[in-house]
């Protein structure tokens, strides 16, 4: 397809800078089959779902992720995207011209990286010099990798530590958060238990790819990159079983979305799963597992639009955003989020 099928403008006032304050106070677009769009808050959420459904949530952790060296006299910035080896992670690099094959980056705090040879997803392999995990070398050196479209407006601080984690965080390895989830507080989960609604858990370590546009202009010709991904044997029947008795598998996220549409069968099982998947997501896709999902809205002509595109058709997710536009949803990370729920 056409990737400027899924193009649409967006005002640049429209994008969250800061979350909402409480968390669940955001706005909710319900979107139901070909119901009437309904302007909610994410506080309805126990009201808007049906016992027995199971909200399905990503664990994973985002890790501070960017680091800012020196190369000698160059000025370099890293994104860590994918663990490759206990010292080893696969990167994009700023100013990646100034890096050779061998070349240190010292990145300041006692943290030094060897550069590799470039992969052919446009990265450079990092390996970390030293005895202490990576993960406390990032904790020194490192800061929270907001998007783009955020860190290009204002510079990332000591609020984003907290803000830019959801409260399912557990697992080390993301390098962006599963946003839809940020919205979800104590108070709400008490809410949706007393509602009979059943959660769930699984992991995706997002990669820095979720945010690189699609460049294709036909949609056969975009290449995912790969993220890794984990449903254990007893979530998978704990979610298998819950659908059996009839009730919908709700996605808090196109991570957790994705992870369930790579370990479903051709039978609607979902099956345990523990491996990388490069799922791309557009019109035309049968869905197997998911019933509905939990999202915030996404960037034009990008892989997630057209994710929420193939759930709910593209003409009706245009006019879900023409309408959250006009209506003055917030877009993005910090934004608002959406409940989609297909017919049937």
């Amino acid at each position: 397809m056409r990737v400027d099928l899924f193009d649409f403008d967006l005002p640049p006032e429209r994008i969250a800078l800061r979350p909402a304050a409480p968390r669940d106070s955001a706005r909710l677009m319900l979107v139901d089959g070909n119901a009437p769009i309904e302007d909610r808050i994410v506080r309805d959420l126990p009201g808007l779902l049906r016992a027995g459904d199971v909200l399905v949530f990503n664990d994973t952790r985002v890790i501070p992720a960017q680091l800012e060296g020196m190369r000698g006299q160059a000025k370099i910035g890293a994104t860590l995207h994918k663990r490759l080896g206990l010292r080893q992670w696969q990167a994009f690099l700023r100013n990646a011209r100034r890096v050779r094959d061998g070349d240190r980056i010292d990145f300041g705090a006692g943290v030094t990286a060897i550069a590799g040879p470039r992969d052919g997803e446009g990265g450079v392999t990092l390996r970390f010099e030293g005895e202490e995990p990576v993960e406390v070398l990032l904790e020194r050196a490192g800061r929270m990798p907001l998007p783009p479209y955020i860190a290009s407006k204002r510079p990332t601080d000591e609020r984003d530590r907290a803000d830019y984690q959801t409260m399912f965080a557990r697992k080390d390895g993301a390098v962006a958060a599963p946003t839809a989830a940020l919205h979800f507080t104590p108070d709400l989960m008490a809410g949706l238990a007393a509602a009979g609604v059943a959660t769930e858990t699984l992991t995706l370590h997002v990669g820095a790819g979720t945010f690189l546009p699609v460049k294709a202009e036909d949609t056969d010709d975009h290449r995912m990159h790969a993220e890794w991904g984990r449903i254990d044997a007893a979530a998978a029947a704990r979610l298998n079983a819950a659908r059996a008795a009839g009730g919908r598998l709700i996605a808090v996220g196109t991570t957790s979305l994705r992870l369930l549409e790579s370990a479903a069968g051709e039978d609607g099982l979902v099956r345990p799963f523990e491996d990388e998947t490069r799922i791309f997501i557009t019109p035309g896709y049968r869905f197997r597992a998911v019933d509905g999902l939990m999202t915030n809205f996404h960037l034009p002509r990008s892989t997630l639009f057209m994710l929420v595109s193939a759930l709910m058709g593209r003409d009706r997710m245009q006019a879900a955003y023409a309408h959250a536009i006009a209506a003055g949803y917030r877009f993005y990370s910090y934004g608002d989020s959406s409940l989609l729920l297909p017919e049937g």
